[in-house]
This record gives structure tokens, sequence and C-alpha cells, in this order.
């Protein structure tokens, strides 16, 4: 498989067809892409919120700079950080821990003690930056993973983290980035400019 002809197929999305809608068995593998991803610790310290209600995404879009693509897109993923970490995050986690790979919870204990130690006491804005830096990677396997199923995504950044919290009800959790997923729409003249990115020997030294 040639990962590379999914990359320059992808491009950002400006403008999706709203008529076109992703499968439910699509999009279980999209959402199997972000489950899947790789965390510090494995703590998997975010949540996701897939929201296809066109009434919510509307609202969403009054705090997104009325782009287009919150409420045209099949659906939106809200990839939202824990902005603290908290004990019961780290017991829950052993617990799951020793369930799924089979080892006796309590020889887990010595390691339980080192995340909370190494975790607990980080000062939260700490704490906030490095969740949050977590979820982009999971919004890198999303984006890798709807290309490879011909899924049109734009990654957002340009949307009102704080009206976003509220809206959703977030406590102990913040907003940090987002994505539109759906299909592009043929009036979008995105789709036939060629991609820029910078030549490998620029970009990549070999030492």
């Amino acid at each position: 498989m040639d990962l590379t002809k999914f990359y320059n197929w992808r491009y950002a999305t400006k403008k999706f067809d709203s008529s076109k809608k992703i499968s439910k068995k699509e999009m279980e593998i999209l959402k199997e892409s972000i489950r899947l991803s790789p965390t510090s610790y494995g703590l998997q310290l975010f949540k996701v919120f897939v929201i296809e209600d066109e009434n919510l995404k509307s609202e969403l879009k009054k705090a997104s700079y009325n782009q287009s693509q919150i409420s045209d897109s099949s659906a939106l993923f809200v990839f939202c950080n824990f902005t603290k970490v908290k004990e019961s995050d780290i017991n829950d986690f052993i617990k799951l821990k020793s369930s799924v790979q089979g080892i006796e919870l309590s020889t887990l204990n010595k390691y339980g003690d080192f995340l909370k130690s190494t975790l607990l006491n980080k000062p939260e804005n700490e704490t906030a930056v490095w969740t949050a830096n977590q979820v982009y990677i999971a919004l890198g396997n999303l984006m890798t993973s709807c290309a490879a199923l011909k899924i049109d995504s734009c990654p957002i950044e340009g949307f009102q983290s704080e009206k976003y919290n509220t809206i959703l009800g977030l406590k102990n959790m913040n907003s940090a980035v987002i994505a539109a997923v759906g299909y592009r729409s043929s009036e979008d003249k995105s789709q036939n400019e060629n991609k820029v990115r910078k030549k490998s020997n620029s970009l990549f030294d070999h030492i």
C-alpha cells in the first residue's frame, strides 16, 4: 500500500457537499482510528465529540467564524483534552490494563504510584498543554483514515474554544482542535490546486 497516494489525494476541504453522508460502517472505522491512537502512558486523556446533529452544528458554526465546513460536513469531530489529571483517571487506567492484559492488579500498584507521583503534581497549565498536544496525534490518524476511505477532511483551529466549551457543557476539559469530515463539493476550487510543500532535501537532514 502506497500511503503517499492518500496524502497526495487529500487536502483541507473548504466546501463540503452537505447532501453526502458518511456511512455508519465507515464512521466506526474513523472512530476506531482515533481510539487506537498512541498517547503518553496510554492514558487517553481526551474525549472526542462526534457532532452530526444539524442544529448543534449550526450553533457551533457561529462560534467558528461562520465557516461553512462546520455546518456542511457530514460530521464534526471535536477533540477535547483533559485540563487536569485526576487520581481516578490513573486508577481506571490501571484497572483497564490489568483486565485487558491479564495482569494481577496488585502487581501494577508501583506503576500506578509512579504515574500519580509524576502526573498529579504537574502544574495544571503544563498538564493542559501536554494533553492538548496529544490530541493532534489522534487528529492525524483520523485524517489518514479519512484519506484511505476517500473521505474528505479539514482540520480547523479557527474557532472560539471557550464558546465551544460552554455549548458542549465541558467540565475539566477544553476543546483543542476540530475536524470537519464528509465529501467535497464539486464547487470547491481548492481541490484543483497543486499541493504546496517544501522539497524533501530542504525539509530533512540525515545525520
